[in-house]
């Protein structure tokens, strides 16, 4: 199966949440994301003026490998390879964000949070039901199979979908892994899903990708803690073993699938995740 050449690590960008708490600090090794690109700035996207539609066109495409060969620089420093056909998406996001779309919050109701010494340690809220494209991966890391899943998942969002056009950029991109009954062994099988905006969610736009398939999830309650830093195999099983310890009664949640909740750029200063616990029905 083709990988696309990625070396690449999870977590849609975003900032802030649905009328609650903002998101705790962190920094560590980078990889590439939505967020990065989205970051890219306005000034070295573009140096376009006035001109010819040839001429328009002759930059657009120069304007795309400009954007690509940055990125694939960039890239390099974090171990990532950034294939040629990503060209074409990295310049969708990067000029819908720059202020032509903001990107939508997966909407929850809040229902309480446990602090103790003046820190949370857990967070509760609900989420409707809700459409979601997956895609399920199993690479011979977890980086590499969040990788492999997160690029197909830009491209569905960027165009290569029924309605062919750029879907529009929700938070948090969000993994479903699973874990042995000690929670000491994270599955290398991962889903990738992204929230369909809420302009989509009646008619969600059918992906070209096969493998990427349109769920509807139920409405389910959800306990969540913040954490900062990288998310692999070693942070993710350490961030699942302390939920256990904090919740009061852990023997409500599904014992075996968590979600890993990305709202920030792995390569930013300020790093945003969560751990999401999932109530039993």
């Amino acid at each position: 199966m083709d990988r696309g050449g990625c070396r690449l690590n999870g977590g849609g960008g975003g900032e802030g949440q649905a009328g609650e708490s903002q998101r705790p600090e962190g920094s560590n090794y980078g990889m590439i994301t939505l967020e990065d690109l989205e970051s890219f700035s306005e000034d070295q996207v573009s140096d376009s003026g006035n001109g010819s539609l040839e001429d328009g066109e002759m930059m657009e495409d120069e304007e795309q490998d400009r954007l690509l060969h940055y990125w694939q620089d960039v890239a390099r420093g974090h171990r990532v390879d950034v294939p040629r056909d990503m060209a074409e998406p990295i310049q969708q996001i990067t000029t819908n964000n720059n202020g032509a779309h903001t990107r939508e919050t997966v909407p929850y109701t809040f229902m309480f949070r446990k602090e103790k010494c003046g820190d949370v340690l857990y967070e509760k809220r609900h989420y409707e039901k809700a459409h979601w494209a997956c895609i399920t991966v199993k690479e011979d890391t977890y980086e590499q199979s969040i990788c492999y899943g997160f690029m197909r998942i830009m491209r569905y969002i960027c165009q290569q979908n029924s309605l062919g056009t750029y879907l529009g950029m929700t938070i948090p991109i969000v993994t479903v892994v699973h874990t042995d009954e000690m929670h000491t062994t994270l599955s290398r099988t991962v889903t990738v899903a992204y929230y369909l905006p809420t302009n989509h969610q009646d008619q969600p736009p059918q992906p070209y990708d096969t493998d990427i398939v349109i769920e509807h999830w139920p409405a389910t309650t959800v306990y969540t803690r913040t954490f900062a830093g990288t998310t692999n195999e070693i942070t993710i099983i350490g961030q699942i073993n302390t939920m256990a310890e904090v919740l009061d009664s852990p023997g409500l949640c599904v014992s075996d699938s968590f979600i890993v909740a990305g709202y920030t750029n792995p390569a930013a200063a300020n790093r945003q995740n969560e751990i999401w616990f999932l109530e039993r029905p």
